[in-house]
């Protein structure tokens, strides 16, 4: 058993930079407690308001992409209705949604936490609420993590902070879901380097 978990932990502690849709913000202790409750009694995370979309968003995009490989210009229309239909229920809705957040973002992604850089410091043990979306694929993955450090940094364009995170609360399979993340990325970051210019 312990070399099961060993071999885990060396998985999840796999780290890789990427440009990624991404968002976060601050929840409170009673937030993160409720979803705690709610997942230790088997009840999803995504069962709550805004991840819905985000994760009908990711599977259309997904889903679109493997159209274009077959029909683009079939691809292109469907994808042009469905950001029509999109900004249409928002302005019907008349409430933020977390896929309005969303920006691409360089993240460093690893199964048991992510670090970011932020214009504004983060206190550590402030516990945010995550929103990923990883490219090209469109995987979404939803997860809750304490800030571990929060430091200052020069000459970096994402912001005047790094911000270092561990997972609190995240389901298996998307941990298992950043894991291939970060061996593919690593493996594409090889090739490249193999490459001639």
């Amino acid at each position: 058993m312990s070399d099961n978990l060993s071999i885990h932990e060396e998985r999840s502690s796999v780290r890789a930079s990427d440009r990624i849709l991404f968002s976060f913000r601050s929840v409170t202790p009673e937030f993160h407690q409720r979803l705690l409750a709610d997942y230790r009694r088997g009840i999803s995370l995504y069962r709550q308001d805004g991840i819905v979309e985000l994760q009908m968003f990711a599977g259309a995009q997904g889903a679109f992409d493997r159209l274009g490989e077959r029909d683009e210009d079939m691809a292109a229309v469907l994808r042009m209705l469905d950001r029509k239909l999109n900004f249409i229920l928002q302005k019907t809705a008349g409430k933020g949604s977390p896929l309005e957040r969303m920006a691409i973002k360089e993240v460093n992604l690893s199964g048991s936490g992510l670090a970011f850089f932020t214009h504004e410091a983060i206190a550590a043990g402030t516990v945010l609420e995550f929103y990923i979306i990883l490219l090209p694929d469109y995987n979404f993955v939803y997860a809750l993590g304490e800030v571990v450090k929060s430091e200052a940094v020069s000459g970096h364009d994402g912001g005047a902070f790094r911000i270092a995170a561990s997972f609190v609360l995240i389901h298996e399979e998307d941990s298992e879901r950043l894991i291939q993340h970060n061996f593919k990325q690593q493996s594409l970051a090889l090739r490249n380097r193999r490459l001639k210019p």
